[in-house]
């Protein structure tokens, strides 16, 4: 079973082509790590998969209608703006509306979702204080527990760890790799290939807008593929608590 299809996949900036013949399918029990340089195409890409911009080929999310898609699929985009001054959890709250018919109100299976995203995201105490009024992290943890209350089979985050500090980065890819074995899948945009390789069960590598390596993290993060698309050495191996990846230099 695949929650998310892209067959040929191709989305393009005028002439130039910003991701290209991108072809990959995510079933239950993946997490996968979208990793790249800058300006690989990764956002274009989860972009594109939701049919949020135009794009050739195929995606079975793209084809979905809305209500449908967001049944399916959590997004949470790089953009972590929050413009209403609402209490932490009515923002979470906000994640139920797909499950929910025009004007109903959320229901105790709403609630039990509203409060396990929560409690996921460390934000207990937090739910009753204004959103607006928070730090920067602690915003981003709440708009991250707006997607997991949305309980999807699919959740797609565009550099989530981005701004939070490193507990709670984390605690962040442990909530992720929980879902995975719980059945459920996450496909993640990220810079830090230390918590890849210890979290993500799967790296798809882009660049320069093409996909040049999909597989577990120790059979990617080869030296070769470093040095070829990231332009670094790092040290990689398995330590008695699991996968160590540490970059060390820029290769001139």
């Amino acid at each position: 079973m695949s929650l998310l299809t892209l067959e040929n996949l191709t989305a393009r900036r005028g002439p130039c082509p910003v991701i290209e013949d991108i072809t990959l399918s995510i079933g239950p029990g993946e997490c996968v790590g979208l990793i790249g340089p800058n300006g690989a195409g990764k956002t274009t890409l989860m972009r594109a998969a939701l049919g949020l911009m135009p794009a050739a080929g195929r995606s079975s999310l793209a084809t979905l209608d809305r209500t449908a898609r967001a049944r399916v699929a959590a997004w949470l985009p790089q953009n972590r703006e929050i413009a209403w001054p609402v209490s932490v959890q009515h923002l979470v709250t906000l994640g139920r509306a797909p499950h929910l018919a025009p004007g109903q109100q959320p229901g105790a299976p709403d609630h039990a979702a509203v409060d396990r995203a929560l409690a996921a995201m460390g934000l207990q105490d937090f739910r009753h204080r204004i959103a607006t009024r928070l730090s920067g992290g602690e915003q981003a943890r709440v708009l991250i527990a707006r997607a997991l209350a949305q309980e999807t089979p699919l959740i797609m985050a565009d550099e989530p760890a981005a701004g939070l500090d490193p507990a709670n980065q984390i605690a962040l890819m442990s909530v992720f790799a929980g879902l995975a074995r719980d059945g459920r899948a996450v496909l993640t945009a990220m810079h830090d290939l230390g918590l890849a390789a210890r979290h993500c069960t799967r790296l798809v590598v882009l660049h320069r807008g093409r996909l040049v390596a999909d597989g577990p993290p120790a059979q990617v993060l080869t030296p070769a593929l470093l040095a070829q698309v990231f332009a670094i050495t790092a040290h990689f191996a398995q330590g008695p608590d699991g996968p160590v990846f540490q970059p060390l230099q820029v290769i001139a």
